[in-house]
């Protein structure tokens, strides 16, 4: 045993370091391949990389050229920080940040020189008082006004800058006689800073906010029309597939619904820093509140294709032989809701109106053929084994009340046994009673699932009810089409689209109207 033992360590020692090595070969390889698939994701990043180097060289010459050093000095490092902090991908965020620390810091520094300047009048002790409250005061207000929702969601980075700027000159100078000098010369070598960053974002290879959130709508709704095309026809598609979670990622349909539904944060930050970039083409000025209003009305419309995705991964599901009496019908309806979306994504994406043609009757035909296909199936909804389903729950009944008699029967009996003479007997009354509650609990045991079984088997009085949610839930998703459409025309007619000429490719020609077209009619049918 004790040379067993050391033999498997090295073993596992071997294995170990074999394990090792294979990594360290392959990680060249795979960082080239992360390296590769980020910038060819989107080639911006490999722009934006070279002008944040470009701009860091720039402001590092005020450190290697010694003219510029001796004119700026060590304060060059907070060019540097300021290059680092403020430089972001698109313009609109650079902006944002470089305007809040530009004017938080000359904000806090003429409160600095102010407080300053009064505390000097004073003796050193007044002095000291006086810079302690003026510390505490400030740093009171301003975090409390970092609480407020226009301060919070617009200024923070400037509200935080100027209560850093206004503490680090306010306490200096109590024990540092030059700290106005040293505050000037940070503040021309932040300008310094902010500067490069505007020139670099602003004229070099932009990238605009406002064209991100633009094109991210037009890619939502192009998602939706894949993932409910792809939906319907991997359902009506004999295919078995198991739920996997892991896979979950790679699933095209979820793919579709997933930057729909995560986008709402990235939605407001984009239409914030759009709101300020400056206007750089005729099409910059856009509504970007109506951006947000229409990504918050994809995402009320992408839940319902997760519930239409969800129907795929049921554990009860309609057989083959049912869901193809009506996949002529609900394919038609999913490829005329495809299709509006698709056209509403190319309206937005080339800046027109919606085609007229896109208020045509097509689409509430293939409703009304849907609703004629249900009803000319009504033994499906009525079910064909209701008389099955009831003699299972007449038998699950009468388990039930034959275990009810029997845990009468032994209460009473049982009762019989006690005696106020006998205390051998009352004893031993007590350990059958034990022994008899022992028992029904594991007939229960028992009785519970098999009862759960069959109360399981008794609500299956239909094979085709799992094919009835799922058409409910696509009927429900051309309902809720009307509300993107509304505010895909209040968008383009804030935003002045031009407007559709006959020349335009028109992708889709249907009307989303309020159909009548429920799935209320089993009731209807059983009546009859």
């Amino acid at each position: 045993m004790e040379l067993v033992l050391p033999i498997s360590a090295k073993e596992n020692l071997k294995k170990n370091m074999k394990s090792f090595s294979e990594k360290l070969k392959r990680f060249p390889g795979l960082l080239w391949q992360t390296v590769w698939r980020v910038g060819r994701d989107d080639p911006r990043r490999v722009v934006h990389a070279l002008k944040v180097g470009l701009s860091l060289t720039l402001v590092s010459l005020l450190y290697l050229l010694e003219p510029l050093f001796k004119g700026v000095g060590q304060n060059a490092i907070w060019a540097v920080m300021t290059v680092v902090v403020v430089l972001e991908f698109t313009a609109g965020a650079t902006l944002c940040k470089g305007l809040n620390r530009g004017l938080g810091t000359l904000l806090a520094g003429s409160l600095a020189f102010l407080t300053g300047y009064i505390a000097e009048k004073t003796g050193l002790v007044f002095r000291a008082v006086f810079i302690g409250t003026a510390v505490f005061v400030i740093g009171t207000a301003t975090t409390y006004m970092r609480f407020f929702p226009y301060i919070k969601r617009n200024y923070d980075y400037g509200v935080l800058i100027f209560l850093l700027t206004f503490n680090l000159i306010t306490v200096s100078s109590y024990r540092v006689s030059n700290v106005l000098r040293i505050a000037h010369e940070r503040f021309y070598t932040i300008a310094i800073g902010c500067g490069v960053c505007l020139v670099m974002t602003l004229f070099i290879f932009p990238i605009w906010s406002g064209e991100d959130l633009h094109n991210s709508t037009v890619i939502k709704l192009e998602g939706l029309a894949k993932s409910i095309e792809a939906c319907v026809n991997e359902y009506f598609n004999n295919v078995e597939k198991e739920t996997n979670q892991d896979k979950l990622p790679e699933d095209p349909i979820y793919k579709g619904y997933k930057a729909v539904l995560d986008s709402k944060s990235q939605d407001e930050t984009l239409a914030l820093h759009a709101s300020w970039e400056p206007r750089h083409s005729r099409h910059c000025r856009y509504p970007w509140q109506q951006y947000v209003k229409l990504g918050a009305v994809l995402r009320h419309f992408g839940y319902t294709v997760v519930a239409l995705h969800g129907c795929l991964q049921s554990e009860i599901q309609t057989p083959q032989h049912c869901r193809v009496l009506f996949k002529d019908p609900c394919i038609r309806v999913t490829n005329e809701l495809s299709k509006a979306l698709m056209e509403l994504a190319n309206s937005i994406r080339n800046r027109r109106h919606c085609s007229p043609e896109i208020l045509s009757d097509n689409l509430h035909e293939a409703l009304q053929d849907l609703n004629n296909a249900l009803k000319s199936q009504p033994r499906l909804f009525l079910g064909s084994n209701n008389n099955q389903a009831t003699n299972m729950l007449a038998v699950a009944a009468a388990h039930a009340n034959s275990s009810q008699k029997r845990e009468k029967y032994n209460g009473v009996s049982l009762s019989s046994f006690k005696t106020d003479n006998s205390a051998l007997l009352e004893w031993k009354s007590k350990r059958m009673a034990n022994e008899n509650s022992r028992t029904e609990a594991a007939e229960r045991k028992v009785l519970r699932p098999q009862l759960s079984k069959i109360a399981i088997t008794s609500l299956e009085f239909s094979e085709a009810l799992p094919f009835a949610a799922f058409a409910s839930l696509l009927v429900e998703t051309v309902a809720r089409l009307d509300n993107i459409i509304e505010e895909v025309e209040e968008l383009a007619r804030i935003a002045c689209f031009k407007e559709f000429k006959p020349g335009d490719e028109v992708i889709v020609n249907f009307k989303t109207q309020k159909v009548n077209v429920t799935l209320n009619h089993f009731s209807s049918q059983g009546a009859e």
